[in-house]
């Protein structure tokens, strides 16, 4: 496997937000029983819910399970601003694997209620990434298989070829709406096969043939009380 530079690492500890993409696999929109969007459904989640290969994803007190969506991490390299689709891959800095973690009991409450997603997305250990990949190892990132295992068992496979809206697409309409900059991370989708992990589970991620990363699931301590 490919070791990413320091360089391109350093990008993901610069970033400001974590712009998500749902719904951009249509096979993923249809086992969720939503409709296939006609614009890019865009939600936000906050970079303190990073975690590094190695680290152990923690399931919240009230919860029992997690469903880990395995996505294809854009990671922008300089402040992109209504940037054109014909200009949007220079603005590029690297490509990672990561792990939309959902809390799924808490979203269908939120959608159900119309409210946001942001607690069932958004809590601490809630987006595993690997490290940064530079653009040069990867040529066309419109052809790369993702591949999410849960103790050994593969859950989900897909290409990227399956997106519905393409990276030069998503930088052009985010960035036409909010400036990316440097470090900020686009999760473009993920493919189907989602479903839960519960404690003591092993998961593995990876991009075929350039990294994989690896994740331990337990449950969140609860704080000592004096």
């Amino acid at each position: 496997m490919a070791t990413p530079c320091s360089a391109s690492h350093k990008l993901l500890q610069m970033g400001t937000k974590i712009v998500a993409v749902g719904r951009n696999y249509a096979a993923h929109a249809k086992e969720m029983g939503t409709a296939v969007p006609t614009e890019p459904v865009l939600f936000l989640k906050p970079t303190s819910s990073y975690l590094e290969n190695g680290g152990t994803i923690e399931i919240p007190h009230s919860l029992e399970s997690l469903h880990p969506e395995v996505e294809l991490a854009v990671v922008i390299g300089r402040k992109a601003r209504d940037v054109s689709e014909a200009d949007a891959m220079d603005y590029v800095g690297g490509y990672a694997v990561a792990l939309d973690m959902t809390a799924r009991e808490i979203q269908a409450s939120a959608k159900a209620a119309g409210l946001p997603w942001t607690l069932s997305k958004g809590q601490d250990t809630f987006t595993p990434i690997s490290s940064v990949l530079p653009t040069s190892m990867v040529p066309d990132p419109d052809n790369l298989e993702l591949w999410l295992k849960v103790d050994g068992e593969t859950r989900q496979k897909g290409s990227t070829k399956d997106t519905i809206f393409k990276i030069p697409f998503l930088i052009s309409h985010i960035s036409s709406m909010m400036t990316l900059l440097e470090g900020d991370v686009i999760l473009t989708g993920t493919p189907p096969g989602v479903g839960p992990v519960k404690v003591g589970q092993k998961i593995t991620a990876g991009i075929t043939g350039l990294l994989d990363v690896h994740f331990n699931v337990e449950k969140r301590r609860r704080p000592e009380s004096c």
